[in-house]
């Protein structure tokens, strides 16, 4: 039998952000890590459901890759 373990794309959400940010993030079209990266922490803090934690891991998974959130103009 296959095995049921599914590797996770490089490029999808960082594991541990909690369900209330992951349903925020979907809601608004957001489900991959290069998408985040295209707004701006305010644009994160305003999602219901996202906070000082996900911002935190979301920035953690971004600087891993050598990007980082979008700059506020």
């Amino acid at each position: 039998m296959a095995s049921r373990t599914r590797e996770r794309p490089e490029s999808s959400l960082p594991k541990g952000i909690g369900k209330p940010a992951l349903r925020a993030l979907a809601s608004a079209g957001v489900s991959r890590l290069d998408q985040v990266a295209r707004l701006t922490e305010a644009q994160l803090m305003a999602l219901h459901g996202v906070g000082p934690k996900a911002i935190g891991i979301i920035k953690a998974a971004l600087e891993a890759e050598g990007k980082s959130l979008a700059k506020d103009a």
